[in-house]
């Protein structure tokens, strides 16, 4: 019996998204529920609520809210696939439809990073989606519990999220971040700073 096809879930974007977050696809538990990262055994939540300062346990609503006001946008590389459970490695290669990234960066020029939550997502990314010059393309550790990294390690990493959302927000806060930020990284001695000063990464 060949298994249905299943449809990810829409983009969580605000008005001026600076940075856009992909994972591969729902998992099952999220796809049920209509939200991201449900199990409650991943660390996306818990990140981000230490990254943006909120509660983990908040309504779902409240958390998407607090990440809209940070330029934080949420989707998959996935609009559609077969799919046998929840694991990565189940879905049908077959089977894969790309969301049109295309269209959603034209609607949205003010992003400027994509993050890739995990190796997998990136790797469909590479394979199926165009890039665009005005953005920076990095992937992250995956914050699903089956990828066996400590949690603060990952919380370090992620941390990057939290600092290019913050310097791209309009009004005093972005700029103090900005200036502090370039003047942090610009003092470093070394090849990070030679990289800092020659271009952002």
């Amino acid at each position: 019996m060949v298994s249905p096809i299943l449809h990810g879930l829409p983009p969580v974007v605000g008005d001026r998204p600076a940075v856009l977050i992909l994972g591969s696809f729902p998992s099952a538990l999220s796809l049920t529920a209509g939200q991201y990262y449900t199990n409650p055994r991943n660390s996306f939540w818990p990140n981000m609520s230490r990254l943006f300062n909120f509660d983990p346990a908040a309504p779902y609503e409240a958390r998407l809210a607090v990440l809209r006001s940070h330029g934080v946008a949420l989707w998959d590389v996935l609009h559609a696939c077969r799919r046998v459970g929840s694991a990565d490695a189940a879905i049908d290669p077959q089977s894969l439809v790309v969301n049109d990234f295309g269209e959603f960066l034209a609607e949205h020029p003010t992003v400027e990073r994509v993050y890739f939550n995990g190796a997998k997502a990136a790797g469909l990314y590479r394979r199926l989606a165009p890039t665009a010059q005005h953005v920076l393309y990095h992937r992250l550790p995956s914050t699903s519990p089956a990828h066996a990294v400590p949690v603060d390690a990952k919380l370090a990493a992620w941390r990057a999220v939290a600092s290019i959302a913050s310097a791209a927000q309009p009004g005093e806060a972005g700029r103090r971040h900005r200036a502090v930020a370039s003047i942090a990284s610009a003092a470093q001695p070394g090849e990070a700073g030679r990289r800092h000063r020659a271009a952002p990464s």
